[in-house]
């Protein structure tokens, strides 16, 4: 089977420009040329079909590269990545109104947090959907702006912590690429791999969040001790030695 760029659009469902977009950046194989024809095949049709599967699952156009340079077959979805989607979207999805809603922020604050890069919505057709891990954080950062920290210095600070986060988070990919899922070459067990990321990613956050924690909690403590408040310090002691942190996971 050989198509034009316009018949492989009208089988695919996906725009010409979309489709010359996917092959610049990577996503589509270039086409066998005859003369000055470009002419697709079957292979071009699964992959756009893959590629719009995986998009519908939440993926960036980033991680679909990532997904489909490491030559994942075309059927089903391998488990690791069937993990990825669940862990990235969560059980449900919600619109922006809704995530306003259940977390009682105004709209204009998630548009605020999505412009610092601080929210990252999936788009499912032309839609902006939002995870479980958005409301939370929603949750989260009203709890702070409630406590009486100003909007602008709690973005500023989130958008500092958000660029150290994804360079560590790079790395820390690179670790579980190395020591975890690449150990056994192709024959690797997936099932095993998928396995061994839902009970790492758990471990590494309460690990990071534990950390966080105890850092934070040494500087305040040594801010109290240096400004001389006896009382205030012996507080904030006890306060911290009852303290437990629980990080929820599903």
């Amino acid at each position: 089977m050989e198509l034009r760029i316009e018949d492989l659009a009208a089988r695919s469902g996906v725009r010409v420009d979309t489709i010359r977009y996917y092959q610049g950046k990577g996503l589509l194989p270039p086409p066998r040329r005859d003369g000055r024809v470009a002419l697709y095949g079957e292979a071009h049709l699964e992959r756009l079909a893959r590629i719009r599967a995986l998009i519908r699952d939440g993926l960036s156009l980033a991680w679909i590269r990532r997904v489909l340079s490491e030559a994942h077959a075309a059927g089903d979805r391998e488990p690791l990545l069937s993990a990825l989607v669940e862990e990235r979207v969560g059980e449900r999805t919600l619109s922006r109104a809704e995530l306003a809603a259940e977390a009682g922020i105004p709209e204009a604050l998630i548009g605020a947090a999505q412009a610092a890069g601080l929210v990252s919505p999936i788009r499912v057709g032309d839609e902006e959907r939002f995870g479980e891990a958005d409301l939370q954080m929603a949750r989260a950062a009203l709890a702070l702006l409630s406590a009486g920290i100003p909007l602008d210095e709690l973005i500023s600070l989130a958008v500092k912590h958000a660029r150290a986060t994804q360079e560590v988070a790079e790395q820390a990919i690179e670790l579980f690429d190395r020591h975890v899922r690449k150990v056994g070459g192709a024959d690797a067990d997936a099932a095993a791999i998928t396995t061994a990321f839902r009970t790492l990613l758990p471990a590494a956050t309460r690990l990071v969040a534990l950390f966080f924690q105890r850092t934070v909690v040494t500087q305040a403590l040594a801010r109290l001790e240096g400004r001389g408040d006896d009382a205030a310090l012996r507080e904030a002691i006890a306060a911290t030695e009852s303290a437990r942190l629980e990080v929820a996971w599903k």
